[in-house]
């Protein structure tokens, strides 16, 4: 069976790496490139915080090629949608036909992916869809994946919690409303170790910073102003290249 061309929606933390290490244990898929959004205007992930130069790392460490789709940080819904299917249309005819998500449960997402991937003819696959999340994030730990996290939802979550390396001890610590995996968006995470990679990312750990942020926009979260206004908080611990 030849395999299928995908792009991987890739975050650069846990869910998508474990849904990357299934689809290149599968026989299914190519992987054309990694997908992830970037602020412009910092060169950071998107919610995550994640710098750049961390991402190009990672997928160095991985040999697969990287697509970055910069965003402005005020981004409107309708512009977000925008650049993103001139985006995949470009990929779709260099011959990829899906796009690979490491969504577990989110069902008004899916639907809101699949629908925008149905426009350039591209088909959406989940390879961790409906999973148990427990289960889920004793494998990655098992598989030998190591990450840390950079964001934590402060509503869910305390400030100790952001830069912790995502082990079994910080497993146990996780209050019990919070979902093993953060599927409700309780925490991100940076993976700079694994089965998928060549060898460890080298980072630094740099200053934790609390940011408040719009969720409609209107605040961006990587910018240097807290917004009082809002009251949904974010710890980041940021993460920084040796040397640069």
């Amino acid at each position: 069976m030849s395999r299928q061309r995908a792009i991987m929606n890739w975050s650069g933390g846990k869910d998508s790496a474990l849904a990357l290490f299934h689809s290149l244990r599968s026989e299914r898929w190519e992987i054309q490139t990694l997908l992830t959004s970037v602020n412009e205007q910092f060169g950071r992930v998107s919610m995550h915080g994640v710098r750049k130069e961390l991402l190009v790392a990672q997928a160095e460490k991985l040999g697969i090629p990287l697509t970055l789709l910069s965003l402005p940080g005020d981004v409107s819904m309708e512009e977000y949608d925008a650049r993103m299917q001139t985006t995949l249309q470009a990929l779709a005819q260099q011959g990829s036909t899906h796009s690979i998500f490491g969504d577990i449960f989110l069902e008004d997402l899916r639907q809101y992916r699949e629908g925008q991937l149905k426009q350039v003819n591209l088909t959406g696959a989940f390879p961790l869809w409906q999973r148990n999340t427990t289960e889920l994030v004793h494998e990655f730990v098992d598989l030998g994946f190591r990450a840390v996290l950079v964001c934590v939802n402060d509503k869910q979550l305390g400030a100790e919690f952001v830069g912790r390396e995502l082990d079994l001890d910080l497993l146990k610590d996780l209050p019990k409303n919070v979902d093993p995996c953060g599927e409700n968006g309780e925490y991100h995470s940076f993976v700079y170790d694994g089965p998928i990679f060549a060898s460890p990312i080298a980072f630094e750990k740099g200053d934790v910073i609390r940011r408040t942020y719009a969720p409609s926009g209107g605040t961006d979260c990587h910018s240097d102003q807290t917004d009082s206004r809002w009251d949904t908080g974010f710890w980041y611990q940021d993460l920084v290249v040796p040397g640069v």
